[in-house]
């Protein structure tokens, strides 16, 4: 562990005078070395394990850095310059290469989505698109991004009331002048794509929705490292029949699949090539599985202990609550990902208080718990509402979900919002508990149509010929696989092969 500044001569590489700064974490698997020419010009280098500063170093390649080059590898608390940012690079200095736009082009526009528009800088490859945002504010007055001047907030509230079911009309009719007839932007896509989708628009890969989404919902699948594809089927409440188990693991070895148990009591299939998920899921909805919605900004799991039904601490069938809640939340869109769990008794087994949404079971009923996650900034969930039966239980949940999904921002899970709301805590148990604004009868009924309406997703891919169309490598050659994903044999199953990820001219 540390920086080595060393010299690296002709022995070593076609560039002679040059020095190496090395940092190396074999602990965390983490390995940066830069090449610095003998006059200080930063000429490349690689990252292995942690690549973030890749927007920052790829256009400083060429340049003097305003820094210590050693600086430039050492992570946050180690001597990384806490104030060194994109604004510090010079103007000519390449920001996106794919377009070779500089930063004094991209300086010249007022949003990102200016910028892509006027530069096409951040419409290549899109690894740019971190530090072009760090340069050009979103919008500057709230909105939502470039394209809307309304928060999400705001375009949910249009879309319900005006039944608007189309992007192109959201953005035709209500986006800022200039971004009218356009595409929208990376930012507004994916969230309208969300508003329409909880709002009950029909299958997400159908007509203009399937652009809208982001490469995970694009396949209904969770994109990994090397370009292959996680299976997650449903697994309510953790609960599966062995005849079930047993689907699994011939999917798995018939496909080659590696496959792990996850935090949230399910199976997860790794390694699935884009042209292999429709075959995948054929064989497990016929063993009837369905979409767990691991790739979408949804209901991923509905956690529990095994509660009264076996545990000698029990005192409510926790089991039966959360198999119940998972199927009447699954699919449901949301500004992020929502995860839950139901606990037996007050031992708390299935951590129910680190959930979006948690349940522990009393002598009497059930106590609710809302806004708590885990994560890089943990938060322990707030008591909502206690002692309540099978029927307030789930009434209360439908309304805080409805609250949270119409009122939340982009991304903004229910801790973060809890936090933020104008009162807080007080103010939603004021919402969903007393109904202080009478808009509880309606909440509760967007719920009821989401969970009238839900229909699984895969299910409905696989009888539809023209959405098993997209599952291909290659457009062009639909049965050809994808030759780069590639796999190394690691404790009896398959990982990644992942190649070194380099800056630009290394010797």
């Amino acid at each position: 562990l540390g920086v080595d500044v060393a010299s690296f001569g002709d022995a070593h590489g076609s560039t002679g005078g040059c020095l190496d700064v090395v940092y190396a974490d074999s602990r965390s698997g983490v390995y940066k070395k830069l090449v610095v020419s003998g006059d200080g010009v930063l000429l490349g280098g690689v990252l292995v394990g942690d690549a973030d500063a890749y927007g920052m170093l790829r256009p400083l390649t060429g340049h003097v850095p305003p820094v210590a080059p050693e600086r430039l590898v050492l992570p946050a608390g180690l001597g990384a310059p806490a104030a060194f940012g994109p604004e510090s690079l010079p103007d000519d200095a390449v920001i996106c290469s794919c377009h070779n736009v500089t930063k004094g082009a991209i300086g010249a526009c007022a949003s990102l989505p200016e910028a892509k528009k006027r530069t096409k800088a951040g419409t290549g490859c899109g690894s740019c698109v971190r530090t072009i945002g760090m340069l050009l504010p979103e919008s500057g007055d709230g909105g939502l991004c470039g394209c809307f001047a309304q928060s999400r907030r705001e375009l949910y509230e249009i879309a319900l009331a005006l039944h608007i079911t189309t992007f192109t009309e959201l953005l035709d009719g209500h986006a800022r002048v200039w971004a009218r007839g356009g595409e929208g932007c990376e930012i507004c896509k994916p969230a309208v794509a969300s508003i329409l989708a909880g709002l009950g628009n029909g299958h997400i890969l159908d007509g203009e929705q399937a652009a809208l989404q982001d490469t995970n919902d694009h396949f209904l699948a969770n994109l990994q490292r090397n370009g292959s594809y996680s299976i997650v089927p449903r697994i309510p409440g953790g609960e599966i029949t062995p005849d079930k188990l047993i689907v699994i693991g011939e999917v798995a070895r018939d496909f080659g699949l590696y496959t792990k148990i996850t935090g949230g009591q399910r199976i997860d299939l790794f390694g699935a090539r884009v042209d292999q998920l429709p075959s995948i899921w054929t064989r497990l909805v016929q063993a009837g599985f369905e979409s767990g919605h691991a790739y979408g900004k949804s209901l991923r799991t509905v956690k529990s202990c095994v509660g009264q039904t076996w545990c000698r601490y029990g005192v409510q069938d926790s089991v039966r609550m959360a198999i119940d809640l998972e199927l009447r939340y699954r699919g449901l869109r949301s500004p992020h990902k929502l995860k839950s769990a139901v606990s037996g008794c007050a031992r708390e087994c299935a951590e129910a208080q680190s959930k979006d949404f948690g349940v522990i079971a009393t002598a009497n009923g059930w106590n609710l718990y809302i806004g708590g996650n885990g994560g890089a900034a943990p938060r322990h969930a707030d008591l909502l509402a206690q002692d309540l039966t099978d029927t307030q239980l789930v009434r209360l949940i439908d309304r805080f979900l409805m609250f949270y999904i119409r009122t939340a921002d982009r991304l903004e899970r229910t801790s973060v919002w809890l936090e933020r709301i104008d009162g807080g805590l007080a103010h939603v148990r004021d919402v969903v508990v007393n109904d202080s604004l009478g808009i509880c009868a309606e909440l509760e009924a967007l719920m009821a149509a989401h969970v009238a309406g839900y229909r699984d997703e895969w299910a409905e891919t696989l009888d539809d010929p023209e959405r098993l169309a997209r599952f291909v490598s290659f457009v062009n050659a639909p049965g050809a696989p994808d030759p780069s994903v590639r796999f190394v044999p690691e404790r009896d199953q398959i990982k990644p092969e992942l190649p070194l990820l380099t800056l630009g001219a290394t010797r």
